[in-house]
């Protein structure tokens, strides 16, 4: 079973960037969006054999999720029945008979700190709903987290950079901690460098190979026996966020 997680930067602008070469190619089980930037689902998008699941920010051009699978879920859920989270569209929760799918996109607190306290009461919640969860079914955590402890390419300068600021990381850890959630990337791969998901659109970066790892896709402890791999698509452009695949030995 395949599940892929991108955060397409504007769903609209990456589909005149190869968008659909990739969908088509990765024949994921299930697709997960973030960033589309839309206020209603895109009508033009031809996913002949998904179903979709789509969350909308209130406000014009900003957030907002999407889940394309190819099973339809037992119970969907948009946010954390808290209106000034959910008002952005950032959270899709499909529940199955043997685990809940999470897409996520995890507010920015700027490079300003004007929305720390935004993203730090978000993450509290976000833990609170992850462990209630946690207490019926298996877990799989997919999306951008905006927050990196690991393969930073400058790591010393980062830290001066939300996404990257103590309240961040500690909340980051306290989660993975709290029930025992793997970043399975970083389970598999844990000496490997240089390995990340959000590049600058600039040449010049791409070039020096510098970027964050902010996007994730966090299992359940249990469910590494199922493990098959976890990958970073670095060949696939259409945003500043690349491709990130979970292949799991699941079935339906």
């Amino acid at each position: 079973m395949k599940f892929v997680s991108w955060n397409v930067n504007g769903l609209k602008a990456c589909l005149n960037k190869g968008f659909m070469n990739f969908f088509e190619r990765s024949e994921a089980d299930f697709f997960c969006v973030q960033e589309t930037k839309l206020q209603e689902n895109f009508s033009n998008l031809k996913l002949e054999g998904y179903h979709e699941y789509w969350s909308h920010c209130e406000r014009k051009g900003y957030s907002g999720t999407a889940i394309f699978a190819k099973y339809p879920a037992i119970d969907v859920k948009y946010g954390m029945g808290i209106s000034e989270f959910d008002v952005e569209g950032r959270l899709i929760t499909l529940e199955y008979d043997e685990f809940y799918l999470i897409n996520v996109y995890t507010p920015n607190a700027k490079q300003d700190a004007s929305r720390l306290d935004f993203r730090v009461n978000w993450d509290a919640a976000f833990k609170k709903l992850i462990e209630r969860l946690n207490n019926n079914k298996l877990l799989i955590i997919c999306g951008d987290m905006n927050v990196s402890e690991m393969n930073v390419k400058r790591p010393v300068n980062a830290r001066v950079s939300f996404g990257f600021s103590s309240e961040e990381c500690e909340e980051f850890t306290n989660l993975l901690n709290s029930i025992a959630l793997v970043d399975t990337f970083k389970y598999l791969y844990p000496k490997k460098e240089s390995s990340y998901t959000w590049r600058s659109y600039s040449k010049q970066k791409r070039g020096e190979n510098s970027g964050w790892r902010i996007d994730y896709f966090l299992i359940s402890e249990y469910l590494l026996r199922y493990l098959k791999d976890s990958y970073i698509c670095t060949d696939v452009l259409g945003s500043d966020h690349l491709p990130i695949v979970l292949e799991m030995k699941l079935s339906f």
